[in-house]
């Protein structure tokens, strides 16, 4: 049996970032407002460089789309993907989103659906708008996780031989993998590396596509591994032979990111 080790203890933080009278802005809410301010600005530095095919004043365009694909789809995916039963049964929660419960697939799901409106609006390919948009939507699952961290929400599975592992406020008594910090540094950081290292050291931007493909190989991966971590959704749990949602529903982008990287190889520059 192995020995149970002390447990650090959850850096308790209070979930609202400032309060101005009676408008609250909680963490997790400054987590979006972050993460597309900062993304629109890295993707407009992109959109400058010589070798874009998108100009600023176009992805200056699709902040607005992207923040409605993001906050509808994964309020939808979420409600679709891992609580439809709940909402059928009280469908006025649906538009509580102050009470939690947002998808990363569903928003994915959103923006890309706000990006092939907006391309065909602005007379774009849809793999020259997607490209930089994928090298920043890292930034955004960085953001988000360490959100869920600060909530103390989705916390990972019981690991008491785990020398980092933390006892989470509403994670009962026992030490838990601090799944969200995992995903933070694989989603966000590794990905983020990965994605504008082959922009600024290749010329993979003369191929449109291969970027959104490696952005969806690169975060299907880090969701499936990270999801050995995690703490499923109590309303799902496990699934066949010990899977989770989340990793079914990241399988397909693999193999989609791996397609459509295949694919752009073989286009024209």
């Amino acid at each position: 049996m192995l020995a149970t080790l002390p447990a650090i203890a959850f850096p308790v933080v209070d979930p609202v970032a400032f309060a101005i009278g009676p408008i609250v802005v909680r963490w997790y809410a400054l987590s979006y407002i972050v993460s597309l301010i900062l993304g629109w600005r890295i993707a407009m530095r992109i959109a400058r460089r010589p070798d874009s095919r998108v100009t600023p004043e176009q992805i200056d365009g699709f902040l607005l789309w992207a923040t409605l694909g993001v906050v509808l789809g994964g309020r939808l995916g979420y409600v679709l993907f891992y609580n439809l039963d709940r909402y059928l049964q009280y469908p006025a929660e649906i538009f509580a989103v102050w009470q939690g419960g947002m998808s990363f697939h569903g928003g994915m799901l959103g923006v890309i659906i706000a990006m092939l409106l907006y391309a065909r609006r602005i007379g774009v390919p849809f793999f020259t708008l997607m490209d930089p948009i994928a090298c920043v939507a890292p930034i955004g699952l960085f953001f988000g996780r360490l959100a869920n961290f600060i909530n103390g929400e989705l916390w990972g599975r019981v690991a008491p031989e785990v020398p980092w592992a933390m006892v989470f406020p509403t994670g009962g008594p026992e030490p838990r993998h601090p799944s969200q910090l995992y995903q933070a540094a694989m989603e966000g950081v590794l990905l983020f590396l990965l994605l504008n290292g082959l922009r600024w050291t290749t010329k993979v931007m003369d191929k449109p596509g291969i970027l959104s493909g490696v952005f969806l190989i690169g975060y299907g991966t880090a969701r499936i591994v990270g999801e050995l971590f995690r703490q499923p959704d109590p309303q799902i749990g496990y699934l066949i032979g010990g899977t989770t949602m989340g990793q079914w529903l990241s399988l397909p982008m693999v193999l989609g990111g791996i397609g459509l990287v295949l694919w752009a190889r073989r286009q024209p520059a």
